[in-house]
């Protein structure tokens, strides 16, 4: 199935899901009937978008999407690079009372968030996902910091969210001017003669 056989709403979703690594798990058997009837094209391309099918008691098929940000594998890869958060790693190992701990794919979180190392380019990479992906639509850097610091942290996160989101010429072109209008009007004398 090439992508031109796509109808628009169907190219939008395959744009969407192109960033996340997707596995299909296909468990055969006689309550999977209804599975097999399914052509294989239908299940070649489910495999490939990472959906993971369930036959119930009554024949109807579940269809479950897992979806993985490819960010995180990243994050996760980049952190064995970073002395900082290796330091924090080893101190957090040694020390249970700790606001760092090791999540269970191995990834180290402070308060449950996902700890970011400095590098630039991968954060540079998160915050565009932030400002200007799919699901944001330029957000000021005050919402922005909300957002992403449910999720993520990493060592002057504020600052770095507000100098990027002031570096957006969208935002500067669209940002209304804030400032106090300069007063009263004041009537024109009229001349008393030409």
């Amino acid at each position: 199935m090439s992508q031109k056989d796509l109808n628009l709403r169907q190219r939008r979703w395959l744009e969407l899901l192109k960033d996340y690594e997707l596995v299909i798990d296909y468990h055969p058997g006689k309550a999977n009937v209804v599975a097999d009837a399914l052509s294989r094209k239908l299940l070649f391309a489910l495999r490939v978008m990472n959906i993971q099918l369930k036959v119930s008691d009554d024949g109807s098929i579940l269809a479950e999407l897992r979806a993985k940000p490819m960010f995180l594998q990243e994050i996760s890869e980049t952190q064995k690079n970073d002395q900082d958060l290796l330091a924090k790693r080893k101190q957090c190992e040694a020390d249970t009372g700790s606001d760092f701990r090791i999540g269970s794919d191995g990834c180290l979180m402070f308060k449950d968030r996902i700890c970011v190392p400095k590098n630039e380019e991968l954060i540079q990479k998160i915050l565009q996902e932030a400002h200007s992906g799919y699901f944001s639509i330029h957000p000021g850097s005050t919402k922005m910091y909300n957002d992403l610091k449910k999720m993520y942290w990493w060592n002057g996160m504020k600052r770095d969210i507000s100098e990027f989101v002031s570096k957006c010429l969208i935002c500067q072109q669209v940002k209304a001017e804030h400032q106090v209008p300069s007063g009263l009007l004041q009537p024109i004398m009229v001349p008393e003669w030409k």
